[in-house]
């Protein structure tokens, strides 16, 4: 048996992995396995149970939903609902049609600050890619007039998606990391796995438990530090743990930074005082709407949103160096960056 100590960054969280390589019966046992699908790096961890089906069998689960959610790739389902905007309802599979409906449950419930129609936006900004730049006031009033979660339509019985206008877009890049992460987990369950993690660029679920009962610790990201600078420790079981906030990323033009979490309200990157947001709920797909839903509206509302989803906890920080959070979230916080400061 060999083993090494690794660790591993992704979208603010931060955790300690050991990686086993063990042969039993034949069969190599890894514990780690990764792979860049979903625009990112997706980690899997099994420990000592991972072996090789397993991980092609979550992966390959992965890739799958890349390839009908995906609005980067030509051809996916997303894609043809996108290219067929006000022209005719796209008949799409089953997946798409159920992360559609949840995305717009949390556009309901979060008052549009969640909108899965902001693709002309995001496309707009290019944040993250090699065309980021600042857009014009008409280019981006031009874009917002075609961000309207009101005018997408489901229609579950034909099983089809319909973008009502022409130029409008979807974009799920703040909620289908998440349902593959919930799919991952599923995976996982059914072959009766104790205990792993899964980590699709930081969309992380603590499945199960550590090995002698005890709970996964995930470090939350300093937003304004490097990678691997953490505020602070949650600990966990069986959930999964999301973070949104203004260093994932950003477009830096004379020293402003301009974060990727765009408001559909005002069509530029959402301000509300707040660094992150980090959501603890024990389905993915909640946390990573929620995640954005609640940065978008800053505290008080999004607050307000989170409580109102049941398991769900959440944690603030804000720009001026506070943390807040909901009850069952800081019942299992520790702070360790005595630079910030807990407020009730």
């Amino acid at each position: 048996m060999m083993f090494y100590k690794f660790f591993t960054l992704k979208r603010g969280f931060f955790f300690i992995c050991f990686l086993f390589f063990t042969v039993t019966n034949g069969q190599t046992i890894r514990a780690q396995e990764s792979e860049f699908t979903l625009g990112t790096v997706c980690v899997v961890n099994l420990y000592e149970r991972g072996t090789n089906e397993l991980y092609r069998k979550i992966f390959r689960r992965i890739r799958e939903i890349e390839e009908i959610m995906s609005a980067n790739r030509a051809g996916t389902d997303l894609d043809r609902v996108n290219k067929q905007a006000g022209i005719m309802p796209v008949h799409v599979r089953e997946e798409l049609l159920y992360v559609v409906e949840r995305a717009l449950v949390y556009a309901q419930s979060s008052g549009g600050a969640f909108d899965p129609t902001i693709g002309p936006l995001v496309n707009l900004w290019g944040i993250g890619g090699d065309a980021a730049h600042i857009p014009g006031e008409k280019a981006i009033q031009d874009a917002l007039s075609l961000v309207n979660w009101r005018d997408l339509i489901v229609d579950r019985q034909a099983g089809t998606l319909f973008l009502k206008r022409p130029g409008m877009a979807l974009d799920l890049g703040a909620i289908a990391k998440g349902y593959a992460a919930d799919e991952a987990a599923r995976i996982i369950k059914e072959a009766r796995i104790p205990g792993a993690i899964v980590d699709l660029g930081g969309n992380v679920f603590a499945y199960g438990e550590k090995e002698g009962s005890k709970p996964w610790r995930i470090g939350i990201q300093d937003p304004l530090e490097n990678r691997g600078t953490f505020v602070g420790i949650l600990e966990v079981r069986n959930k999964t743990v999301v973070t949104s906030g203004v260093y994932e990323r950003f477009l830096q033009v004379g020293g402003k930074r301009y974060h990727h979490i765009l408001s559909p309200q005002t069509g530029y990157p959402a301000d509300t005082g707040l660094l992150s947001v980090t959501i603890i709920a024990d389905r993915s797909i909640d946390a990573d709407a929620l995640a954005t839903a609640a940065f978008a509206l800053g505290y008080h509302a999004g607050r307000i949103l989170v409580e109102s989803v049941g398991g769900a906890a959440a944690i603030f920080l804000f720009e001026n160096k506070t943390i807040r959070g909901t009850a069952p979230a800081m019942a299992n916080f520790s702070l360790y960056n005595q630079g910030y400061r807990i407020l009730p």
